[in-house]
């Protein structure tokens, strides 16, 4: 667990044989330095042989000529104990007026006053002391007269919104959509049967009380369950609601817990007083036994995809695997599924299960999808109702909705206040050293920030080349569209959400209970604000730069807008109030807008899936890409091309391409080349891994300092 220091993995040379012929360069080099050291460490090992990578030790292992042992590890976080102070029968027959010392008498009524109060009386000493403004030296007194017993009782670290009671639960009566839906995994969970399950609802279809429901039932059959939620964001809304019907029966794992949380957390799964674990990807290694089921919520966020480092799983992979090994079920569930889901659905391999209706309102009529409307920039600018970054199209919509007294939300899916900062007379702009990106303006700490690196400096008050005080501050961030909202809206109560104010610990948890106390009128933030969120008082949703990201040179950009778009906008009238969805976009003849306007997935889809089928990306071929990074852009370049060279030399099937440099050429001064490997559907993943193995195990190690990365079903390409 992450609150352990990492176990040491020993390694033993075994008395067998390496057979001739059998085992690369890497084999042979491990084999060679255990003959001089029959026993050694994985550090130690790596030291003198850089190629003794994972695969490498595991096939020693296969053929016998290893043994491997993990140590156990050395606790670094133990249970948090906690000195608790009560009467014995002695001191609750006592006269108070025969205790000497007014403190001793003080601390005497505060423990009679707990006692009074039930639940076996014990209160925490720090407590109990500071109420009677007593001092240890009473507490020892009383007990050493035999008035009062201390004992010490384990306290349970528990993360934000853990530390609460849960609130009692919504009564739901499911629709007939959600009524299907459980019916059939309720039926392969009686059952006992592997299945994968693609939950296909549109936003506001209640897929949560799907998972509620399906839960139930597995816990009454003496069963657990894993919900995986894609952003640290989600957490404490899921929590609330999966708590309110459930207890303490959940734990909660994310990274943003202390060493502490994470450990008792942990151990709480292990001993079986937590039976259900809700957490981001990681979650899903959760150490449950008799696991019954495992919901993955909004499957087709790339967040799932663990990058760097090592290993580069894919939750929502590691989930239906996991399912499959442990004879349980798992519902993916989604508006926007990806492709690869789709097509799995489509193929039989999961089974589709659709709610195309959100919950009805009040038992009435299902509550509306949002009214999707395009606001093509350009024309505003040419009828002069673009005065900053919020068109005047959008200012009036949200001017409305103040005075309704409902809610907003605004996306815009890039943080800082200016993205661009360049001189007029010359043109230079501030480029991170370490990273081949332009540095982002932050308002607040007047500073110029790398977003990759996370470098800072100060903006130079002119240009650092010509020494011109035009410095022209381009683009939008969230902190330029806050502040925008300030001077339009100066009544108006704005929350900001994005990586520059959730930092600190807690700080989803606060923002969004703010915002669902509707202490705040507007949510502005960047992808986190569209995803998950329930609140009934948001009518309008604004996205204030709608095609940020579509033309990245990634095959998944358009699938990715798309599905954001289709998820922000299902924020939006959820509780009986119609929404109102505003993109703002300089393309709005693109088929990404004209299908999230009618909320088409299935066109999409259809629209999509034959270039996917032309170039042989996944839905339609498996596919990998490969990094190189080195300090040194030409020798990383030279290792590219010959590790490349290597692969594309072998008669697979398999089209390789490149090596070219990364869309983000240079990122923490390692200068970064990729190559892609694709097969289409006659070569498996399985047979593409192979390629690559041996492609690494004939190259041998890089040079020190150089890495090569593979990922097998690689999400991104930039």
């Amino acid at each position: 667990p992450g609150a352990e220091s990492a176990p040491g993995l020993r390694i033993r040379r075994t008395d067998a044989l390496a057979p001739q012929g059998r085992g690369g360069a890497a084999e042979r080099a491990v084999l060679a330095f255990l003959s001089r050291r029959p026993e050694t460490t994985l550090h130690a090992l790596r030291a003198r042989v850089p190629a003794a990578t994972r695969a490498v030790l595991e096939r020693l292992v296969q053929d016998g000529l290893i043994e491997t042992e993990e140590q156990t590890p050395r606790r670094a976080v133990r249970p948090r104990l906690e000195k608790r102070l009560r009467l014995t029968e002695a001191g609750a027959a006592a006269d108070p007026a025969g205790i000497r010392g007014a403190r001793r008498q003080a601390l005497l009524a505060v423990l009679r006053e707990a006692a009074a109060r039930g639940g076996g009386g014990a209160v925490p000493l720090a407590e109990a002391l500071a109420a009677a403004g007593a001092s240890r030296d009473a507490a020892a007194a009383l007990v050493r007269q035999g008035l009062a017993e201390v004992e010490t009782r384990e306290v349970l670290r528990l993360p934000d919104g853990m530390n609460r009671a849960p609130a009692p639960p919504a009564t739901h009566t499911l629709h007939d959509g959600q009524r299907r839906a459980f019916k059939a995994i309720a039926a392969a969970v009686a059952a006992e049967r592997f299945e994968a399950f693609l939950l296909h609802g549109v936003t506001g279809s209640g897929k949560t009380e799907v998972y509620i429901a399906a839960l139930k039932e597995v816990l009454a059959r003496g069963k657990t369950g894993i919900i995986l939620v894609p952003e640290i964001a989600l957490t404490p809304q899921t929590v609330a609601r999966f708590r309110a019907h459930l207890g303490d029966r959940i734990a909660v794992v994310h990274s943003r817990m202390s060493p502490g949380e994470r450990y008792d957390a942990w151990r709480g799964l292990r001993s079986g007083r937590c039976q259900v674990v809700i957490g981001p990807r990681s979650a899903v290694l959760a150490p449950l036994d008799r696991l019954g089921l495992i919901v993955v919520d909004e499957e087709h966020e790339a967040s799932y995809k663990q990058h760097d480092p090592a290993p580069r799983y894919h939750a929502r992979d590691v989930a239906v695997m996991r399912a499959r090994m442990n004879g349980a079920v798992c519902v993916l569930g989604s508006a926007t599924p990806t492709l690869e889901s789709w097509a799995n659905a489509a193929s039989g391999k999961f089974t589709l299960l659709s709610m195309p209706e959100r919950v009805p309102v009040r038992g009435a009529e299902p509550a509306g999808l949002p009214a999707v409307a395009l606001v093509d920039l350009t024309l505003e600018r040419k009828k002069h109702r673009l005065h900053g970054v919020l068109s005047d199209t959008l200012r009036e919509a949200i001017g409305a909705r103040l005075e309704r007294r409902e809610q907003v939300i605004l996306l815009q899916n890039r943080r800082g206040y200016a993205p661009v900062v360049e001189c007029e007379a010359c043109g230079w702009a501030p480029v991170c050293p370490n990273c081949s990106v332009a540095m982002i303006y932050h308002k607040p700490a007047r500073s110029l920030r790398c977003h990759y690196c996370g470098r800072a400096s100060a903006l130079p008050p002119a240009c650092p080349r010509c020494a011109a005080a035009d410095l022209r501050l381009s683009g939008a961030g969230t902190q330029r569209v806050e502040e925008e909202l300030a001077q339009v809206f100066p009544e108006a109560r704005c929350i900001r959400m994005d990586l520059d104010t959730t930092g600190a610990r807690g700080a989803h948890h606060r923002l969004l209970d703010r915002f669902g106390k509707h202490d705040a009128d507007i949510l502005i933030g960047t992808q986190m604000v569209a995803k998950g969120l329930d609140f009934g008082r948001v009518t309008l949703v604004g996205v204030v730069n709608a095609d940020a990201g579509m033309l990245l040179p990634d095959f998944r950009a358009e699938e990715r807008t798309f599905q954001l778009l289709t998820q922000v906008a299902g924020r939006a009238g959820r509780a009986g109030l119609s929404g109102e969805v505003l993109l703002q976009t300089r393309a709005p003849h693109h088929r990404v807008f004209r299908h999230t306007v009618r909320h088409d997935y299935a066109g999409f889809v259809a629209a999509l899936a034959p270039e996917r089928e032309a170039f042989q990306y996944p839905p339609f071929g498996c596919f990998a890409g490969v990094v190189f990074k080195g300090p040194d852009e030409e020798r990383a370049r030279r290792i590219a091309e010959d590790w490349t060279a290597l692969l594309r030399a072998l008669d697979s099937g398999a089209q390789v391409l490149g090596p070219e440099p990364a869309f983000v050429g240079k990122v923490k001064r390692q200068h970064r080349l990729h190559t892609i490997v694709k097969g289409g559907l006659g070569l498996r993943p399985s047979g593409l891994q192979s390629l690559i193995r041996y492609a690494l195990a004939e190259y041998g190690a890089p040079p020190a300092g150089y890495r090569i990365a593979v990922d097998i079903d690689a999400v991104g390409l930039i």
